[in-house]
């Protein structure tokens, strides 16, 4: 029964996200509620910036009918867990209210990265108060029981900075919805290995409203007005929904699923790249005396593109990254110690972006040097 409610989860967003997706386009279109290219931007051409709108509501409507349907036939699974689960997907909703609202008004008229921080401080407070944080290291930096003046800071901190690490990679077409889907089915199935169905079913209904998007966005036609962004709106709904699954399986509860060995690692590696290139990027803007929130070229998806690197064939070759780190750490976690693990992801990234810049550098010489070429050519 549970996993007929699963698929049915996953097709009813998708359906609904289906129908939306198209009207919502047809309607930026109409109003003429584009994203202009600029200075920054990677595309061409005027483009609908409003898929995101249909993210929330899809997933809302979703889970809100699936959950009254568990409920009529008398899952007995879902009355056990029925308290607990109805406050923190109530305080879910209220986060994704408040931010739905917000990335509404910064697609549409620009909000002030300040004003963005405050109200996402807001929405990662929900959390704990929703009873999710983080209490438990699972011997990462040898450290085991997280005190609650510890773990529920960290724990605001890590949702604002993993909703704002989605919204920065949503760089060039499908890179955050695909980056987003690998970590909706990765935790669709942890959370399914765990007994705790509802948390999967939010992850296959957010994997479901992914799915026609990611269509629209990467194979939609400019000229034909199919191709859409998901804007802020898409990416901060993305990001506190993914930040809500990553902190609630990091967080140890005995009680319920019995301890699950480095769940602090798994729950965080299928965001590590997003997060890791926050963290880089950051880092450079700093070393080279500029704010750390500057808007800029640097992160991982604008290396590609240097080495001219397609669009499609970049976001390839970065989900095959985040899949390698999914893959590998979920293969290892079991019979290597998580400080060595944790350790390795470092260094395979720190590796990785070495050779990009080296590979950079190299494109961006050649292409000089042929420039220079030609130029003297023409003279």
């Amino acid at each position: 029964m549970i996993q007929l409610f699963m698929v049915l989860t996953f097709l009813i967003s998708l359906i609904m996200a289906r129908i939306l997706i198209p009207s919502i386009s047809l309607i930026s279109v109409k109003k003429r509620l584009f994203d202009i290219p600029n200075d920054r931007t990677t595309h061409k051409g005027s483009i609908p910036r409003l898929g995101g709108l249909s993210f929330y509501p899809t997933i809302l409507f979703t889970m809100s009918l699936v959950m009254v349907m568990r409920l009529l036939f008398g899952d007995p699974i879902l009355e056990v867990h029925i308290l607990p689960l109805v406050k923190q997907l109530l305080l879910l909703v209220c986060g994704l209210t408040l931010l739905y609202f917000v990335g509404i008004a910064d697609d549409l008229v620009g909000v002030m990265y300040r004003k963005k921080f405050i109200v996402q401080f807001i929405c990662a407070c929900l959390l704990p108060i929703s009873g999710i944080y983080i209490n438990h290291f699972y011997g990462l930096f040898g450290i085991e029981v997280v005190p609650e003046y510890i773990g529920i800071p960290l724990t605001i901190f890590l949702c604002v900075f993993i909703t704002n690490a989605i919204n920065l990679i949503d760089g060039i077409d499908g890179l955050a919805s695909s980056l987003s889907g690998v970590a909706f089915t990765m935790f669709a199935f942890l959370f399914y290995a765990q007994g705790l169905y509802a948390y999967s079913m939010l992850s296959m209904s957010a994997l479901g409203v992914l799915a026609p998007f990611f269509y629209y966005n990467v194979w939609g036609r400019t000229e034909k007005s199919t191709k859409i962004f998901m804007g802020d709106t898409g990416s901060l709904t993305l990001g506190y929904v993914l930040s809500f699954l990553c902190l609630k399986y990091a967080m140890s509860t005995p009680e319920v699923v019995g301890f699950t060995s480095g769940a602090i690692l798994i729950s965080f590696v299928s965001l590590l790249v997003p997060c890791f290139d926050v963290i880089r990027v950051v880092l450079v803007r700093l070393r080279t005396g500029n704010h750390a929130f500057k808007p800029d070229r640097n992160h991982i998806h604008h290396k590609f593109l240097a080495m001219g690197v397609g669009h499609r064939r970049t976001m390839c070759l970065i989900l095959l990254i985040s899949c390698g780190f999914c893959v590998s750490n979920l293969l290892l976690f079991p019979y290597v110690d998580i400080n060595i693990l944790f350790v390795a992801d470092i260094a395979v990234w720190v590796v990785l972006n070495l050779w990009f810049d080296y590979m950079r550098d190299k494109y961006q010489k050649g292409l000089n040097k042929s420039n220079d070429i030609n130029n003297d050519s023409n003279k």
